[in-house]
């Protein structure tokens, strides 16, 4: 992947983790370069097979595309940043540190990625009280 993409995949994002939102600017890690359909499941290296996701994501994620709804127990496609869009499948708690998974697909992508592990609500909780999160995220695919 050159340099070039990699700029792109995280302009794209707006330097945001594409599926638990993380700021990579406030991160002790190094994000990453996901690919939405795994490599070993036939994915590409296609600009639109790439997401920018923060390490535990990514590393939760590995070379899954479904994952056990925790309600129905039924496997369910994970979230797609390419393809779906957030608000569809995800919504925050009342004071907005905790996500919350409304369909199939958002509730096995919370479980799978463990979006609500304590460090990511901790830091949640800190960067809304200096007005930095919750980040904006695109209500329609054209913005």
């Amino acid at each position: 992947m050159t340099p070039e993409t990699r700029k792109s995949v995280k302009e794209r994002a707006n330097y945001l983790c594409e599926y638990c939102l993380a700021l990579s600017k406030f991160s002790f890690h190094p994000f990453s370069i996901d690919h939405i359909i795994p490599l070993s499941q036939n994915g590409t290296d296609d600009f639109e097979n790439l997401a920018f996701s923060c390490q535990h994501c990514n590393n939760c994620k590995y070379n899954r595309s479904n994952y056990a709804d925790p309600l129905t127990r039924k496997m369910a496609t994970l979230y797609n940043p390419r393809s779906d869009i957030w608000l569809n499948h995800f919504v925050w708690n009342e004071d907005e540190t905790i996500i919350i998974g409304i369909t199939p697909t958002g509730r096995a992508t919370v479980a799978c990625l463990k979006m609500n592990r304590q460090e990511a609500v901790n830091l949640r909780e800190a960067l809304r009280e200096f007005g930095v999160h919750p980040p904006g995220v695109k209500k329609s695919r054209d913005e």
